[in-house]
């Protein structure tokens, strides 16, 4: 990806995409559930099927965008500007939420065995991923890139080994440390106003890129 994207595009691609990761949504509460409630390896597995789940949304998303981003101009800009509204609005629900409790659910026991799949089928499940994926890698694709989907899908595969690195040790710890992390409600705050902040810029960034 070096030789596609500048050091400071893959920075920027890094940052942004760990500070994603770290936003508590279904996944996340999916995986540091099934720590809590089955211990750290049941975490660890869970985490392990969400990022596998995500290949699916980058293939998607890799052949989806590919066609489009090469199609026309209009379609472009309609794409845009649907990405940019939806991260935009992702952001402020995030910045507007108010969270009173660590809520993992009581869920049935699953086997250990089991646990990828469910992990993998919760992700590929659900719509939201597919586009915000649709939403948030366009941004990442250099201006007048002959092989657009090939970016995309390298993009969507580094973010699912993200996911995967960030995700698991929380699943594991999550084993190790359930009653402290059901008392710490403040750092479940800052994550989501630091979250909400970083998807607002980066709708505004979208909604303002220019094709080159």
């Amino acid at each position: 990806m070096g030789s596609i994207m500048s050091e400071s595009q893959i920075l920027f691609f890094i940052l942004t995409s760990i500070v994603i990761i770290l936003t508590p949504g279904q996944d996340m509460v999916l995986v540091m559930s099934r720590g809590i409630t089955q211990g750290s390896n049941a975490g660890v597995v869970t985490a392990a099927g969400v990022s596998t789940g995500l290949l699916g949304h980058t293939a998607l998303a890799g052949f989806g965008l590919g066609a489009l981003l090469m199609a026309s101009e209009a379609l472009f800009t309609i794409l845009k500007y649907i990405g940019a509204a939806y991260l935009v609005y992702l952001g402020l629900r995030l910045l507007l939420s108010q969270v009173n409790r660590m809520e993992v659910g009581d869920i049935d026991p699953v086997p250990l065995n089991k646990l990828f799949y469910v992990g993998a089928l919760s992700n590929l499940s659900n719509p939201k991923i597919t586009i915000f994926y649709f939403a948030f890698l366009p941004q990442f694709v250099p201006a007048n890139i002959q092989n657009p989907t090939l970016v995309i899908l390298m993009l969507g595969a580094s973010f699912s080994l993200l996911t995967l690195l960030i995700k698991a040790p929380i699943g594991y710890c999550s084993g190790l440390a359930s009653a402290w992390i059901r008392s710490r409600l403040a750092i479940i705050r800052v994550i989501n106003r630091l979250s909400g902040t970083v998807l607002i810029g980066l709708g505004l960034r979208l909604a303002f890129e220019q094709r080159q």
